[in-house]
């Protein structure tokens, strides 16, 4: 943390302009794109994170950038055979150990799965993580959602923008200099408004590392999604055969991903190398945050030159 304070400190206007001015100068591109990066990604459960940004988390951390994925309930009822301490330190365990897959940083909050409210303590507590991360861009749910839980998470990461950047907002922890850049994952749900993207970003690269995670995630995937859907019976009982079935759910999600965002695509990577895409991760700007243009986008995510 020291080390990026520094780099950000020595770049000086520079950075604040890349986020917050008019558009870059080759240069100022250039040294943006030199600095380590800062993300911080929230999710409701200790899954969220890993399905909806598991392979832009891995591009970033392969370039030398730091993310940190944070689960803000402990996830201890999704399940349907234990629930509690057991099942809380289980899914911790399987969350580390896609960090491990992802070359990021990962915790668990300790706020039980379904009990998660939009408090002025858990707005706070949300408010010093951002802070202590010193994050350059925020990840959550949207606030329009089947589950109380991502709602409340969204409502929480929404409501910490702007305040990491008030001095006397948990003045234990310092504030932020320029808000970050904070934005929605990418759902189906409609009412009251859809999800539209801003940046459609490729993942083929690390889409092996992201179905790796999904069969880390076990306790979700293998056992009380498969039980809830009623398919309990069709999971693979060897290792491989869970993988690849695994890799082939969330594959068609992804790739259902790239395609309805397509167009989008295009316009981000250009013709040709939108068309190639096979699987990709989505994101549409919170307007509470920064409000940086399309080519300041592409410096915090440094995927589309290539």
């Amino acid at each position: 943390m020291v080390q990026w304070i520094g780099l950000d400190r020595c770049m000086g206007m520079i950075v604040a302009v890349s986020m917050i001015g008019a558009a870059l100068t080759g240069d100022q591109r250039t040294l943006a794109a030199e600095r380590t990066l800062r993300i911080i990604a929230f999710g409701a459960h200790p899954d969220d994170c890993e399905i909806k940004a598991g392979g832009v988390a891995a591009m970033w951390a392969e370039r030398g950038h730091k993310v940190k994925f944070v689960s803000v309930t402990n996830g201890d009822i999704g399940h349907y055979k234990m629930a509690g301490g057991p099942l809380a330190l289980r899914r911790t365990a399987e969350v580390k150990a896609c960090a491990e897959i992802l070359g990021i940083e990962s915790e668990v909050l300790d706020i039980h799965d379904g009990e998660l409210m939009p408090t002025l303590e858990n707005r706070k507590k949300i408010a010093r993580l951002i802070r202590d991360w010193q994050a350059d861009v925020v990840l959550s749910h949207r606030p329009n959602d089947y589950h109380p839980d991502h709602r409340y998470t969204a409502i929480l990461v929404q409501d910490a923008a702007f305040m990491v950047t008030v001095p006397f907002f948990t003045p234990d922890t310092p504030r932020l200099e320029k808000n970050p850049v904070f934005l929605y994952y990418s759902d189906r749900f409609k009412k009251p408004n859809p999800f539209e993207p801003d940046l459609v970003v490729g993942i083929d690269e690390a889409a092996e590392k992201k179905w790796d995670c999904m069969a880390a995630l076990r306790s979700q995937f293998s056992e009380w999604n498969a039980w809830h859907a009623g398919i309990l019976d069709e999971v693979p009982k060897d290792e491989p055969g869970r993988r690849a079935w695994l890799a082939k759910q969330f594959g068609a999600r992804a790739a259902a991903v790239a395609d309805t965002f397509r167009d989008k695509a295009k316009v981000l990577y250009g013709d040709r190398r939108g068309e190639k895409i096979r699987f990709a991760e989505a994101f549409e700007l919170c307007e509470y945050g920064s409000r940086p243009s399309v080519e300041q986008l592409k410096t915090l995510f440094p995927f589309f030159d290539r």
